[in-house]
This record gives C-alpha cells, sequence and structure tokens, in this order.
C-alpha cells in the first residue's frame, strides 16, 4: 500500500515471533502520518496491542516487524518511544524500504585513515541512531540487540560505549543448542515477521544482531525497518533466529533469541532497511586465536568474521581482548608476546603482526589494539589485490613484568678514522635490580666524510617513528609499498641502535634516501610530495631483549676524523 493511501483511523494487523519461531499476529491502530522526518522520509504513527505486547510494549529485536492494512503491507516497525507505558511504534514505510534497490552494489572504498585506532574510528564514522522528536520525548530506532557468545563479560563492557552510540544493545549470548551455525537452512522455513539474526562473526566466539523480516520477494528480503550499522553496500550473513524469551523493561523490552542455520547475505545496510539475498553465502574470512601462558597451551579459538573495512579491525580487537581477558589476569602484572600474520589471496607476501608488551593494567586493551591496528591500515589502503584471506594471532603470556629500560650506553671510542671499529654497549635495567649488558658493533665506511656520527640506541617504537615519520601519514602508492611500511614497524622486543649524520634525508616512495649528492637534493628538495626529513640514517643495528619489553632512548657521539 502506498503511503498516500494510509489513514488515520485504519486498523491492521502486525507480525513478529514471540516465542520459538512461530509468527504470530499483534493488532495496530494508524494514529497518523509523520510527514519530512528525515530526507525525504516519513513515519507511520500506530499503537500496537495483542499478545505480550500491553505488557511488554515494543520489544527489541522487533525492528522490521510487517504491519498490513486490509492485506496490504504498509511498512515495519522500526521506532518506539524509550519509557513509554504505551505501545506505540514508528513504522517505516516499505516504499521507502524498497527504494534501497536502487542504491549501489558495490562497497565504496573508505580514505585511508593511517595508523589509527579503529575502537574510536569505528564510533566517529558511522551515524549515531536516528530520532524523532516530540516536545520533550524522542521517539527512537527501536535498538538492536547485539549478541556476543563465547565473550567475556569484560570485553563486552570494554567496547559497549561505541555500541550503545550506535544504537546497538550489547547482551551475552546464549547457547546455539546445538544447531550447526554453518550450514544453509531451507529458505521455506523464513517468512515475513520470522525473526532473523546478521552474525558478524562466528566460531567459538559469534556476535549477531536481532531483527525481524519484512518482506520476501522471490529471493530477495527486506529487514529491520532502519539502518543496522549503515554501512552502504556489504557482504554479511544472517541466519534463522528463534525466541527463547521475553524480558519486560521498563526502558525497552527485548527478545532473548538464538541464532540458528544459515539463511543468505545481506547486501545492503542502508538508513531505511536492511536487504539481501536468500540461499547465498557470505565470503568470511578465518581468523585463528592461539594463547599460550609460558609457551604451555592454554586456549584456541577458531572463528569466521566478516570481509569488511570497517567491521573486520573492529572485530579482531574484540576477538583478542577477549582471548586474552578469558585466560589471563585483567588486572597486576602481565607480560604478552603477540605474532601473527595477515595473509592474502593470490599473494604469497603476509603482513606481520607482532609486539611485545608488559604492563601493571591494561595488556589485553594495547594487545587488541595494536593488532586491529594493522589490520586498519592494511584494509583501508584502497587496493583491490589486497583481499585478506586470513587472519592469525598467537599470544604468549607471562605474570612477570618482562619490561627492560635502556639505562646508560657507551662508546669504545669518542674519536675514530675511516674503517675503524665503534662499539656500542648499552645496558638494559630491570625489575629486581636485573641490568642486561648488550653490544653492537660498526665499522664505519673508508669512504666516510670527517664529521659527527650519532648512535641513538632506542626503543622499537621510536626506531620506527624517526625512521618512518612522514611515510606513515602519507598514502602508499601500492599494494606492495603498503605491506613493506607495516612490516617496516619495530617489534618492542629489541633496542635498535640507529646511526645517523646531522645532514638532510628525504622520504621518496616509502624509502628514506639518506644523503643525496648535492645535485640531486637540489632537484627532489624542491618536489613538494617529497618530504624532507632533518636526521639521515646511515645504518641501522639490532639488540637482542630476550623477549622483553624494551623502552627508553640514549645517544652518544663519536667523532669521524680523517
Amino acid at each position: 500500500m502506498p503511503l498516500s493511501d494510509v489513514r488515520a483511523g485504519m486498523h491492521g494487523t502486525g507480525k513478529t515471533v514471540f516465542s520459538g519461531d512461530k509468527v504470530e499476529d499483534f493488532d495496530v491502530e494508524i494514529l497518523g502520518v509523520l510527514e519530512n522526518t528525515g530526507p525525504k522520509q516519513s513515519l507511520i504513527l500506530g499503537k500496537l496491542s495483542g499478545g505480550p505486547l500491553d505488557h511488554t510494549g515494543v520489544l527489541q529485536g522487533m525492528s522490521g516487524s510487517p504491519v498490513y492494512v486490509d492485506g496490504k503491507l504498509i511498512g515495519a516497525v522500526a521506532l518506539a518511544f524509550p519509557f513509554s507505558k504505551d505501545p506505540i511504534a514508528g513504522i517505516r514505510p516499505i516504499e521507502e524500504m524498497v527504494r534501497v534497490d536502487s542504491l549501489p552494489t558495490a562497497p565504496s572504498p573508505l580514505k585511508l585513515a593511517g595508523f589509527a585506532d579503529p575502537t574510536s574510528q569505528f564510533a566517529k564514522t558511522l551515524p549515531k541512531s536516528a530520532s524523532v522528536a516530540f516536545g520533550d520525548s524522542r521517539m527512537t530506532e527501536v535498538a538492536t540487540p547485539v549478541s556476543f557468545s563465547g565473550f567475556t563479560p569484560g570485553a563486552i563492557e570494554q567496547f559497549a560505549p561505541q555500541l550503545h552510540a550506535l544504537g546497538l544493545e550489547p547482551r551475552q549470548g546464549v547457547s546455539l543448542g546445538g544447531a550447526p551455525i554453518d550450514r544453509m537452512g531451507d529458505p521455506s522455513k523464513l517468512r515475513p515477521g520470522s525473526m532473523i539474526s546478521v552474525e558478524l562473526m562466528m566460531g567459538d566466539m559469534s556476535v549477531g544482531a536481532d531483527g525481524t523480516l519484512t518482506a520476501i520477494d522471490g529471493n530477495k528480503v527486506y529487514a529491520f525497518g532502519h539502518r543496522f550499522l549503515a554501512i552502504g553496500a556489504t557482504q554479511i550473513p544472517f541466519t534463522r533466529s528463534e525466541v527463547m524469551a521475553l524480558l519486560a523493561n521498563v526502558n525497552t523490552s527485548f527478545k532473548i533469541s538464538s541464532a540458528r542455520e544459515l539463511m543468505g547475505v545481506m547486501s545492503q545496510d542502508r538508513d531505511t532497511a536492511v536487504t539481501g539475498s536468500l540461499g547465498t553465502r557470505a565470503d568470511m574470512t578465518p581468523l585463528d586465536i592461539t594463547v599460550t601462558e609460558e609457551s604451555k597451551p592454554v586456549g584456541e579459538y577458531h572463528m569466521r568474521i566478516v570481509n569488511d573495512r570497517l567491521l573486520s579491525p573492529y572485530l579482531l580487537q574484540m576477538a583478542v581482548f577477549s582471548a586474552l581477558d578469558s585466560t589471563e589476569r585483567s588486572t597486576g602484572v602481565l607480560s604478552v608476546a603477540m605474532h601473527g600474520a595477515i595473509e592474502f589471496e593470490n599473494r604469497g607476501d603476509i603482513v606481520q603482526i607482532r609486539n611485545t608488551y608488559a604492563t601493571d593494567g591494561g595488556t589485553a586493551t594495547s594487545a587488541s589494539l595494536n593488532a586491529a591496528v594493522t589490520l586498519s591500515y592494511v584494509m583501508q589502503g584502497g587496493f583491490d589485490s589486497l583481499k585478506v584471506k586470513r587472519i592469525s594471532v598467537q599470544l604468549d603470556s607471562s605474570s612477570r613484568k618482562k619490561a627492560l629500560s635502556i639505562g646508560q650506553v657507551y662508546a669504545s671510542k669518542r674519536e675514530a678514522k675511516p674503517g675503524d671499529t665503534v662499539e656500542i654497549i648499552a645496558l638494559l635495567d630491570g625489575e629486581d635490580g636485573i641490568e642486561v649488558s648488550r653490544t653492537a658493533s660498526y665499522t664505519i665506511p673508508a669512504s666516510a666524510e670527517p664529521g659527527m656520527l650519532y648512535f641513538t640506541v632506542c626503543d622499537g617504537s621510536q626506531a620506527s617513528l624517526a625512521d618512518m615519520r612522514q611515510t606513515i601519514v602519507d598514502e602508499p602508492a601500492s599494494a606492495e609499498q603498503l605491506i613493506s611500511t607495516v612490516n617496516r614497524i619495530r617489534a618492542s622486543d629489541k633496542a635498535y641502535v640507529r646511526v645517523w649524520r646531522a645532514e638532510p634525508s628525504y622520504a621518496v616512495q616509502g624509502e628514506e634516501m639518506a644523503s643525496p649528492p648535492p645535485s640531486l637534493a637540489l632537484v627532489i628538495g624542491g618536489t613538494p610530495s617529497i618530504a624532507q626529513i632533518r636526521n639521515a640514517k646511515v645504518a641501522e643495528l639490532v639488540m637482542d631483549g630476550a623477549g622483553n619489553m624494551v623502552s627508553g632512548s640514549k645517544t652518544v657521539q663519536v667523532e669521524v676524523k680523517e
């Protein structure tokens, strides 16, 4: 039924699931039509009744419940008043939901965010929950309940603020009851009003968002009546879902449901609807996480996550955090060595995920963020050839604080000639009076010019920043340059001896050109796209940290004489 035919006083019938997978009817009285509630958008205001609704009000999970008048579909339940005593809902007109069919189906590339925190980026990029003002009261999108199965309560609490800001309601998930979620089901089991779950992660940990199916047209489906995350064209699997119980709540009541077998793929996540098709599979990325303690296995997790430039890093971050939170202490001293890899389709090279952390608290936060930032940088580079094939992460933990700071640094000579060998000695200090000595040798080239030569012994982050200050903020020109940039970031389990002179150098396509001849420096120095670096690196030496997190920086100098 077109919106222009909808009138106040009409009576209709809605369909949704209150128990199991049985679609039941409820009554709807049309109160009126709200025009221009959004850009070329309107809402039908309806009062719901029947079944448990007089007791529960509008339920989370009802989003998408179809409403019919005289047997014609007018739209889907989409908005409600929090804390309302009456079950009054905003019904999204079906004609606005089907407009999604005319929108592009290819995912839009995201601008490279650099090495940014995907948690804050996730919350900032996506729109906040839509609402319609009625004086002091607001009608908001019916919150989408998101079930986290296999996650620790600490992990859910850690990421809840960002999810709440998006109109999502995170809660601990329930058991699948033995149903094989990774199996294609019979589409004939679905009909308008059926409960579905959009699955972002499946396996030992799973993340699913519940809603209701509005309409089925051939193999095409329409659901929710509002956006899920408004990420546009995407590929997210959805399952049939069964309602286990209803929980009445003063704020907003909700359904407790359990995902069952796969039914198809949601390919559009737009402002007015989530749409997709039945009988197809989404291309998901395997994610394997292994946790050991002092090299002894304590946890192993195998999942598949959606292949999405915005969602995948966020899901990886949650999974790594939960894996550590479930097996290791959340407060007190904890050390974690992280090693992992991001593999690609049709490519032999990989991106390494690596670092070492040793803190008095918050180690899980730091480790999970590092993994997510790496994946975010790779997936948002804009290169179609970098299609992620698999992600693997190994976490080795210890209840000892395995950390060393760079104390005193000495050079074996204060003056040297070309051809001489200079030894750099660094004393690395740890807790309980531990002191570790490391030595690196550098032979001054025979062609070295007279002048001051500097030796900076520093940790991995400072070495990376000094070497790649310009590179990490520039957009890479190729997939190869992107992979090289990530893999050149130093891990924190070593000390790095940066040998340099106080001469200019230049960052050219991700590589440093140190101390170029004056004629070449004159040319490239005038190129706007080429950045000048203040200090020219001559060489870099590595000192082993013996599995400890190394921090700090000290510099010594040696004068080169003729």
